[in-house]
């Protein structure tokens, strides 16, 4: 299928500001490119209570955060303890790019749409941090905010785990290292056309190669090489959560992909994997979407409505 005419509108707009490959960028000019771009993005984000910029304890040192407070006419506190729920959310950008300020957008409309606290995490990126260290950072927060020194007044209880591509691939393998630990239980893991196998071999690699937005062939291998220390990692399960050798017992699951992504088969196969290991909630592929769709709303209808499907879907979870 062709991409959606609202897609190949961004297509062309894209062209014509003549930007460069990310792979011919060296990582800094990488991440001032995406930092534009998420500044030049039109429309505004829901309104919400309010944002905290903090950090949190770390393997390696603080980590960065951004904390989001629903509105305090929404939300559905615990009963018992007066507590919200709340969601750990992790940016996209192949672990090299990207940033608490280039999702902030997107934080902000799931945290009013799922009326819950989010906590976006700013984790360690290659290649001044190789793989683990992202991994490293993701568990540390999730352990933190399940335990009793966030201050946050959330229901430890009624945690979930959401990201977009490289984001989604952190909280998928969250949901993996949680199960082997037997907690932080998770209410949910949402994860937004993830990157689940970095071996950069399934068939969408081939048929959505190039002319489809940002998110090339070419580009994939750039970020793989700048995050892992070596091409062996794309074995190792928490590089590649594909090849984790069972799913049974992991978190409820709500996975999109976009269907014009050199990322939608390793989805789609996640997805299916998951809905064999009983796991699988909701999988929704979206027709004629590029990779990084979900950030283009309102531009995109597509993308608002996968925006309320993963809010939909956390909110029913963390009831």
């Amino acid at each position: 299928m062709d991409v959606h005419p609202q897609i190949r509108q961004a297509l062309e707009a894209l062209a014509k500001a003549g930007l460069p490959a990310i792979e011919t960028l060296s990582p800094a000019q990488a991440r001032d490119q995406i930092n534009a771009m998420a500044r030049a993005r039109g429309g505004q984000p829901a309104a919400i209570r309010r944002t905290e910029d903090r950090t949190v304890p770390g393997p390696a040192g603080p980590i960065p955060v951004r904390i989001y407070w629903p509105n305090d006419t929404v939300g559905a506190p615990s009963s018992a303890t007066g507590t919200l729920p709340a969601i750990l959310y992790f940016h996209g950008g192949g672990h090299v790019i990207g940033n608490l300020d280039t999702h902030d957008r997107i934080v902000r409309n799931l945290c009013a749409g799922a009326e819950a606290v989010i906590v976006s995490v700013d984790y360690r990126m290659g290649p001044e941090h190789k793989f683990p260290a992202a991994v490293d950072d993701a568990w540390a927060a999730l352990r933190w905010l399940a335990g009793p020194v966030s201050g946050l007044a959330v229901d430890p209880a009624r945690l979930a785990v959401c990201g977009d591509s490289a984001g989604a691939n952190l909280a998928a393998v969250l949901a993996l290292l949680a199960r082997d630990a037997s907690g932080p239980a998770l209410r949910l893991q949402a994860l937004i056309y993830p990157v689940a196998d970095y071996s950069l071999d399934t068939p969408s690699y081939e048929r959505y190669a190039d002319g489809y937005g940002v998110l090339t062939r070419a580009a994939m291998a750039w970020f793989r090489n700048h995050y892992l220390v070596s091409p062996a990692d794309a074995e190792d399960w928490r590089a590649s959560p594909l090849k984790a050798g069972s799913l049974l017992g992991v978190a409820p699951a709500i996975v999109i992909t976009a269907e014009c992504d050199v990322l939608h088969d390793e989805g789609a196969w996640y997805a299916e994997a998951l809905r064999q290991a009983g796991a699988l909630m909701e999988y929704e592929d979206c027709a004629g979407m590029i990779h990084g769709f979900f950030g283009m709303a309102p531009d995109v209808d597509a993308a608002v409505m996968a925006q309320a499907r993963i809010s939909a879907a956390l909110k029913r979870a963390l009831a």
